[in-house]
């Protein structure tokens, strides 16, 4: 017989090994192979598909020696052609099998391929793409596959492939040590960088914020400024994130460069609001604070003025929040509130008009589809380790689930383990696991059917007030996290009789919806070991020790003034501090304030923060008298004092923010250390230091408290919270 008689029955019995393997039947498939490398077994061809079949079926031994000896008879040049052959034939079926979805299997194939070619980048970048679907890759792979140095020696990178595996790497193992060092290798390689900053930008927001890494995602953000030195968005997240990590004059300089360098009013706002980000940390820059909120408040008059409804959503909601530190530099509620609520306004019209479709689906809803039980959503990103976290608890512990559903929104939840958090998602009757991306929120929100939708972070985040103007729910409201912010969408603003002045509905947009008592309340809080004593202090035991434990952002300079006055007149008294902020600069400006004001440094002790908030709690307790901020009062501070039984001096002003410590310490039966003025915070806070007896009397008052006053009862808080919300119900229906 001869070769061309042969020819018919050989392409045959190829044509049988294919379908054959096409059905997955791989023995029948081997032997046909194996019929045809007897009858040609100079078609190299042949013995590179057996030597495939042989891999899928687990036989990776057989498979090396069957390609082996396909190549044991060539010279160099040509087992350097077969080789490519073969590369094409593994390659050509791994993508057959991604196509499939049989992750698997092109995985070990491909890892074959890095076997044959260990320096194929694109065959790497696949081993990665499918380790990241088959959630197996750790990140370790980048070095253990010499895909950097790779990268680095590469004159040429599949850009787009290289953009794919990017984003995969960047979305699972962002902080793996190998991840900076890969982004960084790939920047000669990025061709379109408005591409490559839609990868990295959204993934360092990821590291600072849900993984709460903000040096790394600092870091991250560095490198995209290597690519685009005045690209005001990374310069935006850069400053974000050097702040967030403690980097203050790093992230004032980069906001200065981010407001120099904006385009837009919106722009320059927004630079603004970054830029008193940073200096209301560093207590000693507060004139040049102020001077910058005018300079922002001018803006804000020109924008608002000009009615634009053609700005980028991003910076739409960039906008929402960016009057936030008024309050903090000055109590003046009415024009605090104007400015606010005219930003609101603007801020609603345009989400009204950047997502039309969905402000008409979700007013449409029908009053028909509502369950006989109330349903009440909770949104907020603070549902965690937290201030608003520790006090919400207490409601959503004595909620009536017979009469209502009670649903928890997390916005950016978090992707490490938060005991607070965890808690929560066990005491709701359901919880959404939310990101950053408010469409999916509102809508879950929306398909939820939420009755009454309570907002607990406020200006907190412009996310959630863009949430909040979609108005996903028939009834909105805010409550705890923070004033009001003034958004149209948003029904009530829940109060008290004392945290705001019996005026203020003149200058709120949402209607105060006054509870009969407190606007909080708690049933305690968990207190931990102590780590402070006055032995450890070098303080003495028979001293008065007075406390301000606070973030910068609340340390105004009038009332720190006020602080050393009443240092300075009470004998033996000592003066501790604590609190979030540039602890070098903090330290620098209260040393000179207590120079100015005749107070020897000696008396001055700069504390850490405490390891967790239990022991923070604990370590009150060394306090004789505690000293409130002004015009910004402690809120949880507040609470958690009264409950540790010391007395506190706290200045009532006007604005909700100055007004805290007022509601809480009438709400647990104390008036002592209510101050009204300048002169009357001076007097209270000599006279707790100077009487013993007075301390002890409010002490126990204090302790006493606990089983009678509203602060204490969050039970009935609840009661009065739920009754609200079915008024509120009502009044919409």
């Amino acid at each position: 017989m001869t070769s061309v008689e042969l020819y018919p029955a050989v392409i045959l019995t190829e044509q049988q090994a294919q379908q054959s393997f096409i059905k997955g039947d791989y023995s029948q498939a081997a032997e046909y192979y194996e019929q045809a490398i007897e009858t040609e077994p100079e078609v190299k061809s042949h013995y590179w598909n057996l030597g495939l079949i042989l891999l899928l079926q687990g036989q990776e031994a057989e498979a090396q020696v069957t390609w082996m000896m396909g190549m044991a008879d060539g010279e160099a040049q040509q087992v350097e052609q077969w080789t490519v052959e073969l590369l094409k034939i593994l390659q050509s079926e791994a993508e057959r099998r991604e196509q499939l979805a049989e992750y698997t299997v092109a995985w070990a194939i491909r890892q074959h391929i890095r076997e044959i070619a260990p320096q194929e980048l694109n065959n790497l970048f696949h081993l990665i793409e499918l380790a990241i679907k088959l959630e197996t890759f750790t990140g370790d792979e980048l070095k253990n596959f010499g895909v950097i140095e790779l990268i680095q020696s590469e004159s040429i990178v599949d850009f787009e492939l290289l953009l794919q595996v990017l984003r995969g790497i960047l979305y699972t193992t962002p902080l793996h040590p190998s991840v900076l060092e890969f982004v960084e290798a790939t920047l000669p390689h990025i061709d379109d960088l408005n591409t490559f900053m839609r990868i990295l930008i959204p993934a360092a927001v990821k590291v600072a914020h849900s993984m709460s890494q903000p040096k790394i995602a600092a870091r991250f953000m560095e490198l995209g400024l290597r690519l685009d030195p005045s690209n005001i968005e990374i310069l935006r997240a850069l400053g974000v994130f050097y702040i967030r990590s403690g980097n203050y004059s790093k992230g004032i300089e980069t906001a200065r460069l981010y407001d120099k360098l904006s385009p837009t009013l919106a722009d320059r706002v927004s630079a603004k609001y970054l830029l008193l980000q940073g200096l209301m940390d560093i207590a000693e820059s507060w004139q040049e604070a102020y001077k910058v909120l005018l300079e922002q408040e001018s803006l804000l008059t020109s924008l608002v003025q000009e009615q634009l409804i053609d700005i980028e959503p991003i910076k739409v909601v960039r906008l929402f929040n960016s009057n936030y530190f008024a309050p903090y530099l000055r109590d003046d509620p009415k024009k605090n509130r104007q400015t606010q609520n005219q930003l609101a306004q603007f801020c609603q019209m345009n989400v009204e008009k950047y997502a039309l479709e969905k402000f008409q689906q979700y007013k449409q809803r029908s009053l028909g589809k509502r369950t006989k039980l109330l349903k009440i959503g909770y949104l907020s990103h603070c549902l965690s380790n937290h201030s608003v976290g520790w006090l919400a608890r207490w409601i959503f512990r004595h909620h009536d689930r017979d009469r209502f559903q009670i649903h928890a929104y997390f916005i950016n939840y978090k992707q490490v383990f938060d005991p607070v958090q965890e808690w929560y998602l066990q005491n709701v009757t359901q919880a959404y696991k939310g990101g950053i991306c408010t469409d999916e929120i509102a809508e879950q929100i929306y398909k939820d059917e939420i009755d009454v939708l309570i907002d607990l972070d406020s200006i907190t985040l412009d996310i959630a007030c863009e949430i909040m103007a979609l108005k996903p729910a028939p009834v909105q409201a805010t409550w705890l996290g923070w004033d009001a912010s003034g958004i149209p969408a948003v029904d009530y603003f829940i109060a008290d009789p004392y945290v705001l002045p019996e005026s203020a509905q003149e200058y709120y947009k949402e209607k105060i919806w006054r509870l009969p008592h407190t606007y909080i309340a708690v049933d305690g809080f968990e207190v931990g070991v102590p780590t402070l004593r006055r032995d450890t202090l070098d303080i003495p035991s028979d001293a008065v020790i007075y406390l301000s434990a606070q973030r910068g952002f609340k340390r105004h300079p009038d009332t720190a003034r006020l602080q050393m006055k009443i240092i300075k007149e009470v004998p033996n008294s000592y003066f501790l501090i604590k609190g979030l902020g540039d602890a070098d600069a903090i330290q620098k400006f209260f040393m000179r304030v207590a120079e100015e004001e005749g107070v020897a440094s000696d008396r001055l002790r700069f504390l850490p923060l405490d390891p967790s908030e239990a022991t923070h709690r604990a370590n009150l307790a060394i306090a004789d008298v505690v000293l409130d901020t002004y015009p910004y009062n402690g809120a949880t501070t507040t609470l958690e004092t009264l409950w540790m039984g010391i007395p506190i001096v706290t200045k009532v002003g006007q604005q909700f923010a100055a007004r805290n410590s007022y509601t809480m310490m009438m709400n647990a039966g104390i008036t002592e250390g209510i101050a009204w003025n300048d002169e009357e915070y001076l007097e209270w806070g000599v006279r707790l230091g100077k009487d013993a007896a007075l301390r002890q009397q409010i002490s126990i008052q204090l302790r006493q408290s606990r089983q009678t006053s509203p602060l204490w009862n969050a039970k009935q808080f609840t009661r009065e919270m739920e009754k609200a919300y079915e008024g509120m119900w009502q009044n919409h229906l």
